[in-house]
């Protein structure tokens, strides 16, 4: 499908990735994995095009469709879900639009037997048959399929997508991938801001998909559920290997000790050749042998070591003070952001080195609950703070807290005190922030970065309860188990919402659940979470098809009044059915006709009055149709 060969680029002299090779075949689902700044980005927007690269080549298929889903997605303010949906058919649109002005201009005029009007009406055809080509007259019917399958409801379609969280807009931009059918899925940290629930969706809809996918996901759990195929990019090479993520580095690091163990036995050679060579220099009669040995030595292949970039944060997460037993109470707490209620008088109490995950779908109020926490938004109901209680927060989108036109210097020193103020480089040589990093402003910086600029930020202020808003987004897998592990050791209070079910495990032992404005606990580790809910879901289907049973025992109940309308109903539907197949034969014979002989056909006066009032009969014969099936639909 897609062949990349010898492929380099640079960045100010240096190179982010050089002359590397791989091809994609149909079916391949690759795990796109490095540490931040290693490149993961660059190369999709190379693959999708964005970008130009210095050297090597990309051939693909002809008439390839790459679908690309990058990081951060723009949406045009003032569209529908719908209509945003609905970009997807670029062509299906323009066709559309194209009859929109060609029945407006028939509309208009009355010089039927015209060439003019001929021709217009045979360009009517072309498109009509082009649009049910392409499938025009399904796109609305699939579009709304596929958004109610990602957890959207219908009376949902007509609302602007500003209203929406991002979480919630990832899923339209998926809805568009899938509607517009790409040979090639290119998927950016598809994962960051969805729920574990349409998480799980992703999962189950990427395992299926019959094209070749490349995630860049730092979503262990997710790779290794959804990927068969591993790309590392490390130090500007790649390694390839069909496995997905934890499979992959297993056997990378096989490879890496076979290699240590060839090159060490290689050593020992090189080492005794040198001596012998050293040893016959020194007889004029073994010249001639020690000539042989330096030639032997010359062609000898030296074994290689993958690189590897063991570069990883270094973090540790002080307990300021010693608070009271209760850090947080909550009692009746309300938010409502204009008509929207999304926390309804909820209560909640945390308890001193409390470890909570905050899990549920996008919008139900966790990250508002947090803001809540931290004094940062207003509120109904009532917070208390207990005795020495000091908050560290972690926000969710750091371009909203950080200075962009700062430095990352700058940002430390701002942020520190007197006290601190001389470690502050330090700091940021413990989150890989070294040399003239130090000086970059922070709007160049990678998300990556910024997150870990943040966590450093952190480490400037005294805190004993830890609130953290998705610190996984855009950490590599590396910089994600050190700060995992950091969490672990860390004494305080830890309050996390997150999605990241692999960050998740082993790191709490209490989870809280957002559903319908109010929240249910949960005492246990994400595990057991998720375990309880896959048995709420089967329990929820057992009653809906008791629920079922139940409906179709009263069903066949129905009074005998009800059955004889039902009948008449549905012989008139299959009636009404075979009217609609009939009239649209006869239009289609006509629509032919005019076609082949437009002129003979149109010498009939009667011939357009006649054709008009076939197409009203149909659209009638279609109206009474939906009428009836909903008829129908109210009796059952």
């Amino acid at each position: 499908m897609l062949n990349i060969h010898k492929l380099s680029i640079s960045f100010q002299g240096d190179y982010l990735f050089q002359d590397i090779s791989f091809r994609l075949l149909q079916g391949d689902k690759v795990g796109l994995i490095g540490k931040n700044g290693a490149g993961k980005s660059t190369l999709l927007k190379i693959l999708a095009g964005e970008v130009e690269f210095d050297s090597g080549q990309l051939a693909s298929e002809k008439e390839l469709k790459i679908g690309f889903l990058k990081q951060d997605i723009d949406f045009e303010y003032g569209k529908t879900i719908l209509e945003e949906t609905y970009q997807a058919f670029t062509e299906i649109k323009a066709i559309e639009s194209k009859i929109h002005d060609v029945n407006d201009q028939l509309a208009e005029r009355t010089d039927y037997d015209s060439k003019t009007y001929h021709d217009l009406m045979v360009d009517l055809n072309e498109l009509q048959h082009q649009y049910e080509m392409l499938g025009g007259y399904n796109y609305k019917g699939e579009t709304e399929k596929i958004l109610q399958g990602l957890g959207f409801k219908r009376n949902e379609f007509d609302k602007l997508t500003d209203t929406f969280s991002g979480g919630w807009r990832m899923r339209i931009e998926l809805a568009k991938l899938l509607l517009q059918g790409n040979d090639i899925l290119l998927l950016d940290e598809p994962t960051n801001h969805l729920d574990i629930e349409s998480i799980i969706w992703l999962e189950n809809f990427l395992k299926n998909y019959q094209g070749a996918v490349v995630i860049v996901s730092h979503d262990k759990m997710f790779l290794d559920k959804v990927t068969n195929r591993t790309i590392e990019i490390s130090l500007g090479r790649i390694y390839d290997y069909n496995k997905p993520y934890s499979k992959y580095l297993i056997l990378r690091d096989e490879i890496r000790q076979q290699q240590l163990a060839s090159q060490k036995n290689q050593q020992k050679q090189i080492e005794q050749t040198e001596k012998l060579i050293d040893k016959f220099r020194a007889k004029a009669s073994k010249a001639s042998m020690a000539q042989s040995l330096i030639k032997k030595l010359d062609r000898i292949e030296r074994i290689e070591v993958d690189a590897d970039d063991n570069s990883v944060m270094r973090i540790t997460f002080p307990v300021s003070v010693q608070p009271g037993k209760v850090v947080l109470e909550m009692n009746d707490i309300s938010k409502q952001y204009d008509e929207l209620q999304v926390l309804d008088h909820v209560d909640l109490m945390i308890e001193r080195s409390s470890k909570i995950a905050f899990v549920g779908q996008n919008g139900q109020g966790k990250s508002t609950l947090a803001k809540i926490m931290v004094g940062e938004i207003e509120h109904g109901g009532e917070l208390k703070y207990g005795h020495n209680v000091q908050i560290g927060y972690f926000a969710q989108n750091q371009v909203d807290y950080l200075d962009g036109n700062k430095t990352v210097l700058d940002t430390m020193i701002d942020a520190a005190n007197e006290k601190n103020r001389v470690k502050v480089r330090d700091i940021l040589g413990a989150f890989l922030f070294s040399g003239e990093d130090v000086d970059k402003y922070v709007k160049v910086l990678s998300g990556g970065e910024r997150n870990r600029l943040a966590l450093a930020k952190l480490l400037l202020q005294p805190f004993n309860v830890l609130i953290m808003d998705e610190p996984t987004n855009h950490l590599d897998i590396q910089s994600k188990n050190v700060l995992k592990e950091a969490l672990k050791r860390f004494d305080g209070t830890l309050i996390l919402v997150s999605h990241d079910r692999d960050f998740l495990q082993g790191l709490t032992n209490t989870v809280y659940e957002f559903k319908d404005r109010q929240i249910k606990e949960y005492l246990g580790d994400i595990e057991f979470f998720l375990e309880q809910r896959s048995l709420q879901n089967l329990r929820e289907a057992e009653k809906k098809t008791v629920l079922k049973e139940t409906t179709i025992k009263k069903s066949n109940k129905q009074s005998y009044e009800d059955q004889k309308k039902l009948k008449s109903l549905q012989n008139k539907l299959s009636k009404t059915e075979a009217q609609i197949s009939e009239l649209e034969n006869e239009l289609k014979a006509i629509d032919l006709q005019l076609e082949i002989n437009y002129d003979e056909t149109a010498k009939d006066p009667g011939f357009f009055n006649s054709y008009q009032e076939k197409k009203d009969e149909l659209k009638n014969l279609m109206d009474n149709w939906a009428k009836i099936a909903g008829r129908i639909e109210d009796i059952n």
